[in-house]
């Protein structure tokens, strides 16, 4: 009888290798709802002095079109100053439209740069540059707006009601008092840009989350107080529109879950694992 233990010789599964650190990928960053920080950086597109030069122009040139203008030209008494002027009123509401533009122009570069898209067109430091210039333009042909108003009789508004927000009680005093208000949100969120080293990133970013409650002003204002508003229906629906969209779309992208990568080092072995 034999009685030698029966030979049970089967192999050893090895184990495999710990995968190195070095191979890991790196976690990614959470993501926020906050510009670019190598664009927040960025010095201003535009100088002070060609800044002041430019608001100040626009302002003495709305005064000059109020006050001399008549002097100078009179053969615009018909029109400026005739029982039914009508220039004021044209030019308000053309410097208005030209405000409204630019205002949604700088609304979408900033929310192309918010979510990255500009990296396809114009670039961040050119989305960067068109996002101020547009806003600080829209400000002056909004100064231009609110002050060439000075010489429409229809309005009849002191200087005093052209500035205070809510002073005037005329036409619309609800409206108007809402694009006065969105007059002084775009002039504390254009001058943000020169301040911003005293401010800090932060108080910076709050106060560009401000161009929202800006922008939402003045399609009220343009909506309900402007006189073409049946002409203009589809220029306030395209430009509600994407900023709408761009916004969503930059809510979405900020809160995405992140999908962890697979190591480049570490594929599964499943053929080593079946011949062994």
């Amino acid at each position: 009888m034999n009685t030698n233990p029966v030979s049970t010789d089967q192999p050893t599964p090895q184990a495999q290798p710990p995968v190195p650190k070095a191979s890991r990928p790196a976690p990614r960053p959470d993501r926020q709802l906050t510009t670019n920080p190598e664009l927040v950086d960025l010095p201003p597109a535009m100088s002070i002095s060609a800044l002041l030069t430019l608001l100040i122009g626009t302002a003495l040139g709305a005064f000059a079109a109020v006050m001399v203008l008549p002097t100078w030209l009179p053969g615009l008494s018909a029109s400026l100053l005739g029982s039914e002027p009508k220039a004021y009123w044209y030019l308000s509401r053309s410097s208005a439209v030209a405000a409204y533009g630019l205002l949604w122009l700088s609304m979408v570069f900033g929310l192309l740069m918010t979510n990255r898209m500009a990296r396809l067109w114009p670039g961040g430091p050119g989305a960067f540059d068109l996002h101020q210039h547009t806003s600080l333009l829209g400000l002056a042909f909004a100064i231009f707006h609110a002050l060439i108003l000075l010489g429409d009789r229809y309005i009849s508004a002191t200087l005093a009601q052209v500035l205070i927000p809510f002073g005037y009680s005329g036409y619309e005093p609800l409206w108007v008092g809402l694009g006065q208000l969105s007059l002084y949100g775009m002039a504390i969120v254009g001058l943000s840009f020169y301040i911003k080293q005293w401010i800090g990133r932060t108080m910076w970013r709050v106060i560009h989350f401000i161009s929202f409650a800006i922008w939402l002003l003045s399609l009220l204002h343009a909506l309900f107080s402007g006189s073409d508003t049946a002409v203009l229906s589809g220029l306030y629906w395209a430009s509600g529109g994407s900023v709408l969209f761009l916004t969503i779309y930059r809510i979405l992208v900020a809160f995405q879950p992140t999908k962890p990568r697979p190591a480049r080092n570490s594929a599964p072995n499943d053929l080593s694992a079946a011949s062994s």
